[in-house]
């Protein structure tokens, strides 16, 4: 009787723990990337005042720098969530673009981008094709075959330099 009763405890408790354990698993993950503002946010600079030294004391090294002008600093932060084995999907993207004037170091202008401001990029999926021939699984593994030799000539000793003393 007693042993029946702990037997229908424990099973109750198995099928609790394994349905608490499914409905944890659909938890979406939340994580978050990039430039995290902590004091400062990067549209709070001001234009014509701020300086790089000002930004680079108040918001840190930019997550990336212009490739083309080195006066162009972008900000950039992400939140993505994902729910058990899908793709990540991105929820929330912040790009704060500072342009300086060259001369003087202070800012020019300041843009904001978000996650509408985005565009799809389509990417080409052709290949280059290589030259030369395709070989099979037995050429490949027969090609070498009677090309040459593994043990040594006449005129080599194991264990000496080609062509030495």
């Amino acid at each position: 009787m007693i042993l029946s009763k702990l037997r229908r405890l424990f099973f109750c408790a198995s099928i609790a723990a394994g349905v608490a354990g499914s409905l944890a698993a659909c938890a979406p993950l939340r994580t978050t990337s990039g430039y995290q503002a902590i004091e400062h946010q990067p549209k709070e600079m001001k234009v014509g005042v701020d300086t790089k030294s000002t930004v680079l004391d108040q918001l840190g090294s930019p997550s990336a720098q212009s490739t083309f002008d080195p006066n162009v600093w972008y900000y950039v932060s992400q939140n993505s969530s994902e729910i058990g084995f899908h793709i990540p999907r991105v929820t929330k993207r912040a790009i704060v673009a500072i342009t300086f004037n060259k001369d003087d170091e202070k800012i020019v202008k300041i843009d904001a981008y978000g996650l509408k401001d985005g565009h799809i990029v389509a990417y080409n999926s052709r290949e280059t094709p290589t030259r030369g021939r395709e070989l099979s699984g037995l050429e490949q593994l027969l090609g070498n075959v009677g090309r040459g030799t593994m043990l040594p000539t006449q005129q080599e000793n194991p264990g000496q330099r080609p062509g030495g003393p």
